[in-house]
């Protein structure tokens, strides 16, 4: 290890159901957080055959601002704020639960038709107190409205905060560092010390090297603080770099809900129970327009 790098983290694969399958980084018992980023999956790449697809059925959220972004392939979204949009690579999906929402994530029916490959990222990052039980809301950022530049050889897209003197059209109340690499001809560059507080280089495909040591495709490294560090990555590589100011308190987290107090995920929890029984009608959590199935709470 070296001394540019705080903590390597390999990413475990975890079954979300039906046969779909990702490679979490994030919470990791070493390290729950990196700036508000409490939550970091990896799926893909993976093919469908025409036919098959995708199928997260609705599920609730509070406390938390998701943050979906695509490498290959297209994700229907849809919530309870009204959205109805289809995600394909370069643009950046942000849904903010706040005091609660519920959505789901399926293939669309032209890609479930024609067969695809899906390859790209999901992450949660937790809102300050402040924003914690804020109501509800849905921002789709198209490819177009995010910063692209060239990063050394590599094409660099700042889906969140400030980045080399480039700002993301993304709105959030804390400090958030959230950069995409492309290194399709592989690249070298340097991320300085004043980034972000707190800074993480996960590699989603290819290889990199950080001050010289090698980071395989699965990996996160955490970077040590008042470092400045050398990257170069390989052809045909995708990076993520992610971060921001160190988070306001620490956070629990509790199947898909996330808060500073075990009261309000205690609260969610028999909510969304509540709102299954009464088949929800009347209750907190609904379902989005046009679905019918919902994931019940792990444990019932």
């Amino acid at each position: 290890m070296t001394d540019s790098i705080d903590l390597l983290i390999e990413s475990r694969v975890h079954e979300l159901g039906g046969g779909f399958k990702v490679r979490r980084v994030l919470p990791f018992h070493k390290r729950r957080m990196v700036g508000p980023f409490i939550f970091f999956d990896h799926f893909g790449p993976v093919d469908y055959q025409p036919g098959d697809g995708m199928d997260v059925r609705p599920h609730p959220h509070i406390g938390l601002a998701t943050v979906t972004y695509l490498f290959e392939g297209a994700i229907g979204h849809k919530d309870t704020v009204g959205s109805d949009i289809v995600i394909r690579p370069g643009a950046v999906n942000w849904m903010v639960a706040g005091k609660g929402i519920v959505h789901s994530e399926r293939t669309p029916e032209p890609e479930r038709r024609s067969g695809q490959r899906l390859h790209g990222i999901q992450t949660w990052v937790a809102l300050p107190q402040t924003h914690e039980q804020i109501e509800p809301s849905f921002t789709h950022h198209p490819k177009q409205t995010l910063p692209q530049f060239n990063l050394g050889g590599a094409t660099a897209q700042v889906l969140a905060g400030n980045a080399w003197g480039h700002a993301s059209p993304v709105e959030f109340p804390w400090g958030i560092w959230y950069v995409g690499i492309n290194a399709t001809n592989g690249a070298q560059f340097d991320v300085p010390d004043d980034a972000a507080e707190e800074r993480a280089i996960y590699v989603a495909g290819g290889e990199a090297r950080i001050d010289g040591q090698k980071i395989e495709a699965g990996s996160m490294a955490i970077l040590s603080r008042g470092a400045s560090v050398r990257v170069e990555a390989t052809p045909e590589s995708y990076l993520m770099l992610a971060g921001g100011k160190a988070m306001d308190s620490p956070r629990k987290i509790n199947w898909n809900f996330v808060a500073s107090d075990s009261q309000l995920i205690d609260t969610a929890r028999d909510d969304w129970r509540t709102s299954i029984e009464n088949g929800f009608s009347g209750s907190r959590f609904q379902l989005p327009m046009g679905e019918s199935e919902f994931i019940p709470l792990p444990d019932d």
